[in-house]
């Protein structure tokens, strides 16, 4: 009988194993994430480490940092494990038989404007798929290079081979504002925009708002008399005063504070992108997903079309 390979120990199990602890840089925080104890993650390594003669992981500070020859296995092993699921989606996809689940890293404007109509067409073509969000915060590119998402919605870039990019919706900025406010009579000016009182939604410092460089540009700026770490509560501060929001427009219309909605004085396009992995690429269930999140947010451009 032939002895065994040194490559033996290199099984898709552990090769998910690997990239996840890169990606975590994190033994125990692997083990975590996959519900094991920690001595099952440092044992899958060490298999690793002893068929390819190359210590992987070296301890940085509370975690790890990876060798030279772990990065390159890495980007290896992604695209295999990409190519493995996309073999192991069945050819033919039905959604109504379908399991598993779809994890979307996303913002406060998707939730409010997509995620809703996707919600329910979800759970009405594929009762048995799961829907799990994750608050992008300026994080989704690091959610689905770290595989803890399927899919990432906003105004966001994601560079790398691995990765792809399907533009789906394109919003722009307008100002909210009381119905007695005296700039909701007519067509603001820039100026008298400059000197109302405004309310930043900061996002919890995560990220700025697109239009706030946009007016760097023209050398104005506009310091806040209310900030927000997000809109949740903003129709009801805003209500009964003079304070001017500058939100996404369809964000503006999905709201029911009753707020004037008013054109700005100069336009911001957001770009909502869609962007998912090689992991996925191929995958019946969320090739299906982002199809219906792509009509989705058509309609949604026609229903609100400024």
């Amino acid at each position: 009988m032939a002895a065994n390979s040194s490559i033996d120990p290199i099984d898709i199990g552990t090769l998910r194993t690997l990239v996840l602890v890169y990606d975590l840089r994190s033994f125990s925080a692997t083990a975590k994430r996959l519900d094991v104890n920690q001595s099952t993650i440092s044992y899958a390594v060490e298999r690793l480490r002893g068929a390819l003669h190359d210590p992987l992981f070296v301890r940085n500070g509370n975690g790890v940092a990876a060798t030279e020859r772990c990065a390159a296995l890495v980007g290896w092993a992604r695209d295999m494990i990409g190519e493995i699921d996309g073999l192991a989606s069945p050819v033919a996809f039905d959604p109504v038989t379908a399991q598993g689940s779809v994890t979307i890293s996303c913002n406060y404007h998707e939730r409010q404007t997509l995620i809703p109509q996707f919600s329910a067409r979800l759970r009405a073509g594929a009762p048995q798929v799961r829907l799990v969000l994750l608050d992008a915060a300026g994080h989704g590119d690091v959610h689905l290079k770290q595989n803890q998402c399927d899919i990432v919605l906003g105004p966001v870039g994601v560079v790398g081979e691995s990765f792809f990019r399907r533009h789906i919706l394109t919003d722009h900025y307008v100002c909210v504002m009381d119905p007695a406010n005296p700039l909701a009579r007519g067509r603001i000016a820039l100026s008298a925009y400059a000197r109302a009182e405004h309310v930043f939604i900061t996002h919890s410092g995560e990220w700025q708002p697109l239009y706030l460089a946009a007016l760097k540009a023209r050398k104005i700026e506009i310091a806040p008399v209310v900030s927000l770490p997000n809109h949740d509560s903003l129709e009801r501060i805003i209500a009964g005063t003079r304070l001017v929001a500058t939100i996404p427009h369809h964000l503006a219309r999905a709201m029911r504070g009753g707020l004037h909605v008013a054109a700005l004085p100069f336009r911001v396009p957001i770009s909502i992108d869609m962007y998912w992995s090689a992991r996925t690429a191929k995958s019946g269930l969320h090739k299906w997903a982002r199809g219906l999140l792509a009509e989705v947010a058509k309609a949604c451009d026609k229903g609100h079309a400024a």
